[in-house]
């Protein structure tokens, strides 16, 4: 009696052990592979902001079908946009945010690994030429460090709905998608990564301002159907006028010829090289055998409280944008006209009509 009780008891005591063991593993062996890395960090090579040298955006125009890359680099002390011309990049706190924001991201959820899924998600590669569907492409965000070498490399999609805070992404080559807890919201347009207000000025700074009006012959150069119209603060033209122009956004941002940016800073004058009028003409500008800068669609000056006198001449579209042409002078202005020397600026055809009515 006393031999079967003990072997019940020695019995009980190993189904215990055994079931204890099976606590310990079997929720690894029974967990679908696809949660197999659900909590992992998504870049754990990324761990120091600093190291960060490069930025690649890219997102996904469906209305154009076409992929708008921007590329910002840190070279010679300075973060500049290698993708518009070396333009300095002058918005630090979007440099910041946009490194931060995929330090220590973690794979919170996984909720799918079928390339079906892909574009419910808005997770398509928008540099993937093999899909032909327009619609759920991301937006492709790169970090890379000082050597080149890739420290993140993720494809954003869709907010996820009813979760605030939480997007969907995809690894680029991989099937898997995951729903991660960040706010990184990188941005693909030139103008979320400069000073956007291009002028500095306010209507407040604004004491005259002058809209010439005119025709060019191309051939000649000449002036003809001249209309120059001139509004102070105690006109009822000024405010609207003052309200446009103090708004006006930069939009991107087009390298003048070397040799015509050196000009312009030194106040030479410009000379009438190929190069020169070539540049000018392909943007809607002219220069008159007298020395003087025209553009097709007209010009204004702002005098400005300060005495500078600015002058913003409307030349040809750029796709979807306006060419314009600034000039400045007056005392104490050598740093404005140095900064936009070498550019030709773009604004948009919105901010041009406002002003043209």
């Amino acid at each position: 009696m006393k031999s079967e009780l003990l072997k019940t008891v020695l019995f009980v005591a190993v189904a215990a052990t055994l079931t204890v063991t099976a606590a310990w593993i079997e929720p690894e062996t029974r967990r679908p592979a696809i949660f197999s890395d659900q909590g992992e960090t998504l870049f754990p090579q990324l761990r120091d902001v600093t190291a960060v040298k490069g930025i690649e955006v890219v997102d996904f125009e469906e209305a154009q079908a076409v992929a708008r890359p921007l590329k910002v680099e840190f070279r010679k002390g300075r973060w500049l946009l290698a993708s518009h011309s070396d333009y300095p990049a002058e918005a630090k706190d979007r440099l910041s945010k946009t490194t931060a924001s995929l330090v220590d991201v973690k794979k919170d959820i996984v909720v799918s690994e079928r390339v079906e899924d892909h574009a419910t998600y808005g997770v398509i590669d928008p540099l993937d030429q093999k899909v032909v569907s327009l619609k759920g492409r991301g937006k492709r965000v790169t970090l890379k460090g000082a050597a080149g070498e890739i420290l993140a490399d993720l494809i954003e999609g869709y907010q996820v709905k009813d979760r605030a805070g939480y997007r969907y992404v995809r690894l680029p080559g991989q099937k898997r998608t995951y729903a991660v807890k960040t706010d990184a919201d990188p941005s693909a347009k030139f103008g979320d990564w400069v000073e956007a207000n291009l002028l500095h000025l306010s209507p407040a700074n604004m004491q005259k301002i002058t809209v010439n009006s005119y025709s060019i012959n191309a051939d000649t150069g000449r002036i003809g159907n001249l209309d120059r119209k001139t509004f102070t603060p105690a006109d009822a033209g000024f405010a609207p006028l003052a309200n446009a122009l103090a708004s006006i956004r930069v939009t991107g941002a087009r390298a003048k010829p070397p040799s015509l940016a050196a000009q312009l800073r030194g106040h030479k004058g410009m000379e009438l090289t190929l190069e020169t009028v070539m540049s000018l003409r392909s943007r809607g500008f002219f220069i008159t055998p007298e020395g003087r800068l025209l553009a097709n669609e007209g010009e204004i000056t702002i005098e400005t409280t300060a005495g500078a006198s600015i002058t913003i001449r409307f030349g040809e579209t750029d796709g979807e944008n306006r060419t314009i042409f600034i000039t400045v002078g007056g005392k104490d202005t050598e740093a404005l006209d140095n900064r936009f020397a070498d550019w030709y600026y773009l604004i948009s055809q919105a901010d041009f009509k406002r002003l043209r009515k």
